[in-house]
């Protein structure tokens, strides 16, 4: 697409506005809210969330007190009652204030005030172990934007994980387009990761035949575009991999399916997973939007259930953790030169054949960026 809409910060901001802000995102893992009071906070879109278990039941709320606007829960995760530090308000579960201390003296809100003080909530959708978020006043169906065949791969895949998670986060300088771009282009991999992820697997790029020719602007209609964006969400296995080496803890877990392949989930705009030994672990990627050039790659790793606990399990998430710096680093650096030599006049790139599905993303992205349409 043009250098723009990777440099832009106006444009940056309408993509909060008309994609962020209305589709159905990756929030966390349900293992990370195991009792009452646990917690999780995210900043999705710009918008600060607190993620809070009542009794087992899990609610999304803007984490921000409506008193003096200080953050409810702060870290990325704990146990503790949803209750502002700053002046000991509290919230229950449906986001109403449950307690002002010394309400009746400093601040003499009565019974009919203290009803409207409610925090904003969101929609929360759990598939498998996943939790997903939409900050929408008005969310689109979850099936409108995955199609049920998608969703139903994403479930069986996801209530395999095992509650031990490994995480971390890489503060990345380049566009969040560049990433999904990369993750939709097999081409990349015997090159860039020749002495990496090539060793292992080896993915198929098949050129398409027919050529797609861009179209005009033109004005499809909400359920539509919708339609369009479902395509971009797909997942199965993509990639042929070495035979798997028989390491001890494999025997330890329950095995996620039986397909020795490389599994590929992809759910526009911005989550990844992936199984690089045929369901035995996962790893997710979350592409979180900072700025035009920013942007969070935050890495989640777990193995498939276990059978029972075993000593070693921090150290096999810790070997992956490992083993994924290298291939997630070699593709941060591209990208993030990627970025460094883009410029508003910069030249437009060459797409081809294989390239089709990028093509068809940025198609349908450029006529949400340039018209009024709204998903």
């Amino acid at each position: 697409m043009h250098p723009k809409y990777y440099l832009s910060e106006k444009i940056f901001k309408t993509e909060q506005r008309k994609i962020f802000r209305k589709v159905w995102l990756f929030a966390g893992l349900v293992s990370l809210l195991p009792k009452n009071h646990s917690f999780i906070t995210r900043k999705i879109a710009g918008i600060p969330v607190v993620i809070q278990n009542f009794q087992g039941e899990l609610r999304a709320f803007e984490n921000i007190c409506l008193h003096r606007s200080a953050p409810l829960q702060q870290g990325f995760s704990g146990t503790r009652p949803l209750l502002c530090p700053y002046h000991a308000w509290s919230y229950d579960q449906q986001g109403f204030v449950k307690n002002i201390p010394d309400c009746d003296t400093l601040y003499q809100f009565d019974s009919e005030e203290k009803k409207k003080i409610k925090l904003r909530e969101f929609s929360l959708k759990i598939v498998g172990g996943l939790l997903f978020i939409n900050l929408s006043t008005e969310p689109m169906p979850f099936e409108a934007q995955f199609t049920s065949e998608f969703i139903e791969l994403l479930r069986s895949s996801a209530e395999s994980y095992d509650n031990e998670v490994m995480m971390t986060t890489w503060h990345a300088n380049f566009n969040w387009k560049l990433i999904y771009e990369n993750l939709r282009d097999f081409n990349h991999v015997r090159y860039l990761h020749s002495k990496s992820l090539a060793k292992v697997a080896s993915f198929p790029v098949d050129p398409q035949a027919q050529e797609f020719m861009k179209p005009a602007l033109e004005s499809p209609s909400t359920t539509t575009l919708r339609q369009q964006m479902q395509a971009f969400s797909y997942g199965g296995p993509e990639g042929q991999i070495d035979p798997i080496r028989r390491v001890p803890w494999l025997e330890m877990v329950d095995r996620w399916g039986s397909n020795d392949a490389y599994f590929n989930w992809l759910a526009y705009p911005n989550l990844h997973i992936a199984s690089g030994n045929g369901g035995y672990s996962f790893t997710i990627e979350n592409h979180i939007p900072i700025a035009p050039g920013k942007t969070d790659v935050e890495i989640f790793f777990m193995t498939a259930r276990k059978k029972k606990p075993y000593a070693t399990s921090s150290q096999v998430l810790l070997s992956h953790m490992h083993y994924s710096k290298k291939i997630v680093g070699e593709d941060i650096s591209i990208l993030e030169a990627i970025q460094s030599v883009l410029y508003e006049e910069a030249p437009i790139p060459s797409q081809g054949a294989y390239e089709i599905t990028n093509r068809k993303i940025e198609h349908w992205y450029t006529n949400l960026m340039e018209t009024s349409h709204e998903i």
